[in-house]
């Protein structure tokens, strides 16, 4: 599926926004992001963010539409 992996661990972390990313895992999230439990491979990740993400609309932008 990814063919890019590097062999380094990330972990899935999302903003105040519900937008998700990944980040190098022990790595010190910035300011608005929070980590999710979700740890692993870059593909084990980004697998786990296409699961979780599937409204690329901010938040602000659903609540505002009523969704």
């Amino acid at each position: 599926m990814f063919e890019d992996d590097d062999g380094r661990e990330y972990q899935v972390v999302r903003n105040t926004e519900g937008q998700y990313s990944l980040w190098p895992a022990g790595r010190e999230l910035p300011p608005g992001w929070a980590g999710e439990d979700a740890k692993g491979s870059r593909a084990e990740c980004l697998a786990r963010i296409g699961e979780l993400w599937s409204d690329l609309r901010p938040l602000s932008v659903r609540e505002r539409a009523g969704r």
